[in-house]
C-alpha cells in the first residue's frame, strides 16, 4: 500500500513544471539584495522590512517554511487597533515598535488649532 500524496503531482512533475519559474524568483531576490548592499550596506540592520525579508530567507532552510515565513511578515497582535496605524500596507510587521501603534492625524488636520 502506498501512502497518500498531499500533492496531485509527483516530485519530478513539480520540478519539471515549476523549477525555472522559481529559479527566476531566486535570481530576482539575489539581485534585489545585491542592489540594497550597493545602495546602503546598513539597510538590513536599520529597515524592519529588510530584516523580515532576510529572516524569511533563513526560514526557508527549516521545517514548516510557509507557516514560518507567513508569521515573520504578519502582525502577531490579537487585539484590534483603535485606529489605523498607517494608510497603506508595507508588507511586514515592525517588531521594533513596542505597544499599540496609533495613526497620525491626516496632514490637513495637523494644521488645525
Amino acid at each position: 500500500m502506498t501512502p497518500p500524496r498531499s500533492s496531485p503531482l509527483t516530485a519530478t512533475e513539480l520540478v519539471d513544471e515549476y523549477f525555472i519559474e522559481n529559479r527566476t524568483k531566486l535570481l530576482d531576490i539575489a539581485a534585489f539584495l545585491d542592489r540594497l548592499d550597493r545602495a546602503d550596506p546598513t539597510c538590513a540592520a536599520t529597515d524592519f522590512r529588510v530584516r523580515a525579508f532576510t529572516d524569511a530567507l533563513a526560514a526557508l532552510a527549516g521545517p514548516d517554511r510557509i507557516g514560518t515565513v507567513q508569521m515573520i511578515f504578519s502582525d502577531p497582535r490579537t487585539e484590534p487597533l483603535e485606529a489605523l496605524d498607517r494608510k497603506g500596507a508595507v508588507g511586514a510587521f515592525d517588531r521594533g515598535t513596542p505597544g499599540p501603534r496609533v495613526a497620525a492625524a491626516p496632514p490637513d488636520e495637523r494644521r488645525r488649532p
